[in-house]
């Protein structure tokens, strides 16, 4: 299983962090050890004092499939979630500065939050699916997948251009503006179209 992350996928939070708008999907991964286990509290690594919460739409790949066509990417996937790419955000900086991969930022032990999975048949239009962030029951993320720059059928089918995607595969298809530091003892919950798909207690 491999996760598959896209960065720059909502105008406002490439504004918020001044980023320059892409022109295609900016790509980079997490390995199977980034994965929070379900129930275990977030402990704010060492080596970082801006770790930021960035929620996301999770899409797990239900078929093998290289070259995807968009028109067919709707057949490699049944069930969405929603999750956190936890994001070093002073290591970032500092990497994106000396045009070095973010990798020590994002791919670090316990980086990503994955929800259960529901399955997409329970939403009218994939493209427009409400989702949201609280922060100790104060909302400071939400958007819906209208507002993505690449929906998820291109997503998958332009990912699928560069890397085999395989049965288990995550992809984090981008987050919305209002991503900002999490201090200790804070509590995130993580609502999909009102319903709650996860909560994390960080330490």
């Amino acid at each position: 299983m491999k996760i598959i992350c896209v960065g720059r996928n909502y105008t406002k939070h490439i504004d918020e962090l001044q980023n320059e708008k892409p022109t295609e999907p900016v790509l980079f991964c997490k390995p199977d050890s980034a994965v929070l286990p379900k129930n275990h509290p977030f402990y704010i690594p060492e080596f970082s004092d801006e770790i930021h919460y960035e929620v996301e739409i999770l899409v797990k790949i239900n078929r093998l499939g290289k070259h995807i066509d968009t028109s067919f990417a709707n057949r490699y996937y049944n069930e969405i979630g929603l999750g956190i790419d936890f994001t070093a955000r002073d290591l970032q900086d500092k990497l994106k500065d000396k045009g070095l991969p973010w990798e020590k930022a994002k791919a670090f032990d316990n980086s990503a939050v994955i929800s259960k999975f529901v399955p997409v048949e329970q939403y009218k239009n994939i493209n427009n699916i409400h989702f949201s962030l609280y922060k100790n029951d104060i909302l400071v993320q939400e958007a819906t997948t209208s507002q993505m720059l690449w929906k998820i059928d291109e997503l998958i089918a332009y990912i699928s251009t560069f890397m085999t995607l395989k049965i288990g595969d995550i992809i984090f298809t981008g987050t919305p503006a209002g991503v900002g530091k999490v201090n200790i003892n804070d509590k995130l919950t993580g609502k999909l179209e009102n319903k709650t798909m996860f909560e994390v207690n960080v330490k």
